[in-house]
């Protein structure tokens, strides 16, 4: 295996194997589709849960040992197609379906392959770092058996049971995880940025998806028209405000910092504020394509129709939820509170008993409009420093 420098990049590798969740992020987001109720939207949250796991396992050890090198490269291709075993039986996670094998077993057995292949490969990585050994002797101890035992023991039960075990697989895992200890390593804290900027793009990627799914196989007209040009504006705005200043500014600071103040931001900004970034972006993705379905007039929908309930929420929740992220990701890094974002996201949340009468199509402009005003606040106001960041001249 070869050892990761400062100044490596993400691999082509690391780029294919994100393919699989390009595709997960579209199943979890069919299964949230598929049935508009509380209990299927906490399913399709723990679905992601697991997928953001699978790839987060995999992002930290593409930062130790570069992932298209000798024996790396046979791990990744083997956890990939695991990981798209896993996606396929996404459907079948809860509920498994006539025929075949048993859905919710064959899912839980790959993530268990996926996280023993991670194991083995930090544990022949951290050979000549005895750090680096025991803080991977740590997490594994709980975390393999709390996050793929429990998933295991889960898809032998039924209803109740099953969902908590799954809530306990996931919070356990992610808790030991944050736990465990704080020696592991951040060989390139160029690729580590640059590896979670990415997996942005793919969820916002997503979003943009879902607009074409909502109107897939309608003719074109001008509410279609007009509703896609303001759901990839949204999307767009989404984009500006990770991209345009707070990734660079945080990715700085992981830079600065050293020993385990580095990990502590490498592992809470980017680990578990990206998270509920991700989860943000699917539930919007899921609010966008009920807008598209509604202004094509796809199930019967007319230009009057209002958005309403969860596909609402999704929608302006995801959009709120997604901006709060931002915060945490810049505060903790920095200790820099974004009071617009946060007033941004409070009135977007305050919008939402609005919004449900309005057209969908005029929910979706409104929601555009405060992202847009914010944005356009943000670049006036802040322009020197954002100048400055954008440009390499700060001090």
């Amino acid at each position: 295996m070869q050892a990761v420098t400062e100044q490596s990049s993400v691999t082509q590798l690391e780029l294919f194997f994100d393919l699989v969740l390009v595709f997960a992020f579209t199943q979890v987001d069919e299964l949230a589709a598929h049935e508009a109720t509380a209990l299927n939207m906490l399913r399709a949250f723990l679905v992601l849960a697991i997928m953001w796991w699978v790839w987060i396992a995999y992002a930290w050890l593409g930062n130790v040992v570069k992932a298209d090198e000798g024996i790396a490269r046979l791990a990744m291709f083997g956890a990939m197609g695991a990981a798209l075993i896993v996606a396929i039986t996404i459907p079948e996670a809860f509920h498994d379906m006539p025929g075949g094998w048993y859905g919710p077993l064959v899912f839980a057995l790959a993530y268990l392959f996926i996280r023993l292949v991670h194991l083995v490969m930090f544990w022949c990585a951290s050979a000549q770092d005895p750090q680096l050994r025991g803080q991977v002797t740590r997490w594994a101890v709980g975390s393999i058996t709390i996050g793929t035992t429990l998933l295991i023991i889960a898809a032998l039960n039924h209803g109740t049971a099953q969902l908590w075990l799954w809530i306990a697989a996931v919070a356990g895992d992610m808790a030991w995880t944050l736990f465990s200890g704080n020696e592991w390593r951040v060989n390139s804290t160029s690729h580590f940025a640059e590896r979670h900027g990415l997996i942005v793009i793919i969820a916002l990627g997503e979003s943009v998806v879902s607009i074409g799914v909502g109107v897939a196989g309608l003719p074109i007209s001008w509410p279609i028209t007009v509703g896609s040009i303001l759901g990839l504006a949204v999307s767009g705005l989404l984009w500006w405000a990770y991209f345009d200043v707070g990734a660079a500014v945080v990715e700085e600071h992981l830079a600065r910092a050293s020993g385990q103040q580095q990990i502590k931001i490498a592992r809470n900004c980017y680990t578990y504020w990206h998270f509920p970034m991700v989860v943000a972006i699917i539930a919007m993705s899921l609010g966008l394509k009920n807008v598209l379905e509604y202004v094509g007039g796809a199930e019967e929908h007319t230009l009057h129709d209002a958005l309403h309930g969860i596909p609402l929420f999704a929608l302006y929740g995801g959009a709120a939820g997604y901006l709060l992220a931002l915060v945490g990701f810049r505060h903790y890094a920095t200790r820099v509170v974004l009071w617009p974002r946060l007033a941004a996201a409070v009135v977007v949340l305050a919008l939402i008993p609005l919004a449900s009468i309005l057209p969908a199509m005029a929910a979706l402009a409104l929601l555009c409009a405060v992202l847009g005003v914010l944005i356009a606040w943000e670049t006036v106001r802040y322009a020197e420093p954002r100048d400055a960041v954008r440009h390499g001249t700060a001090h």
